[in-house]
């Protein structure tokens, strides 16, 4: 699917806008330079007029090669004349000349070879962009997960919690920088305050870049988004929040559990996980409550089916975020 078509619409559109912008900003240049410097309007009308009489010159074969040559060397004098006139008002000598961002495309976006790198690039601004609404996604990155205040010394498992969430994060990044539309999907699940939130958008960090469309949600904003157009929509054809949901390349529900729980949102909890599971798309869901507690909430029908589709990771530690006050 890739990224969805709001953010493809939305990049655009800052494409259209630097590209609008340094074709008024060449104007006002031009409209300068030209009241300044009148010679440049003849030259620069020339320099056109002898690219135009190019493309004509080429049509009569044979016959036409002399005189493409002597518009060559007509169009070079007047461009070294341009560049003189530029030189002597103190302008640079592509002062005349579109100022884009990207000089490959021109701000269009798009290549003989196709999508430009500055497009593809603005894409994946675009879409952190849109994460960045509900949540930190910037400050949520594998280099800025530190291990400093996980507990070193085995706990009463007999496990450290540091090597433990070493290993965990290790394998997060392996599986961000692995990810396809095959992954497995994710169930992390521990206390509060461990991690879980950093490194389910450090994966969607990664996974974004990739050019694959994320949607990050909190599960209290997902049901209340999805119960708002349950009941507003008028049109059932049309695109929604729920069939994005379904077809987006990873979902990723933070907080499962600690939304208000009614039989709506039971009902879209098991929609949500047995229809991805059945198309082989990926999610990752992560929740402060236990197995056994999140059966309390959801039903067998619904654990059943994560913990038999999910790989579990188990977060262990201490409230990193009480850790860090003192």
């Amino acid at each position: 699917m890739g990224y969805s078509k709001s953010i493809y619409i939305t990049a655009q559109s800052k494409l259209d806008s630097r590209r609008k912008k340094a074709v008024e900003e060449l104007e006002i240049r031009r409209a300068k330079a030209y009241s300044a410097i009148p010679e440049l309007v003849e030259i620069q009308s020339r320099i056109a007029a002898c690219g135009a009489e190019v493309i004509g010159a080429f049509a009569k074969g044979a016959n036409g090669r002399a005189y493409v040559e002597e518009l060559a060397k007509e169009s070079l004098a007047a461009q070294k004349r341009r560049k003189e006139l530029l030189a002597q008002a103190g302008l640079p000598e592509n002062y005349l000349e579109a100022q884009y961002v990207c000089n490959i495309c021109e701000d269009t976006g798009v290549t003989d070879d196709g999508i430009c790198e500055c497009q593809r690039k603005l894409l994946a601004e675009t879409a952190k962009d849109e994460i960045s609404k509900h949540a930190p996604l910037r400050a949520s990155t594998f280099e800025k997960f530190s291990l400093e205040f996980y507990p070193e010394a085995p706990d009463a498992n007999g496990i450290s919690p540091k090597k433990r969430m070493g290993e965990i994060a290790k394998f997060c990044k392996d599986y961000a920088n692995d990810f396809s539309l095959s992954s497995a999907s994710l169930f992390m699940h521990g206390a509060t305050g461990l991690g879980k939130t950093h490194l389910s958008l450090s994966i969607a960090n990664v996974v974004t870049e990739k050019g694959m469309g994320v949607i990050y949600s909190s599960a209290p904003n997902l049901f209340g988004e999805l119960e708002r157009e349950h009941f507003s929509r008028q049109n059932p054809n049309e695109r929604t929040f729920e069939r994005e949901l379904l077809e987006t390349d990873l979902l990723i529900i933070d907080d499962l559990g600690v939304e208000f729980s009614t039989q709506f949102t039971v009902s879209c909890v098991y929609n949500i996980i047995n229809s991805r599971i059945l198309s082989g798309k990926p999610t990752i869901i992560s929740t402060n409550l236990t197995p056994g507690e999140l059966e309390d909430k959801y039903t067998q029908r619904i654990t059943s089916r994560i913990i038999g589709s999910y790989i579990s990771i188990k977060f262990i530690g201490r409230d990193i975020r009480q850790l860090k006050r003192y």
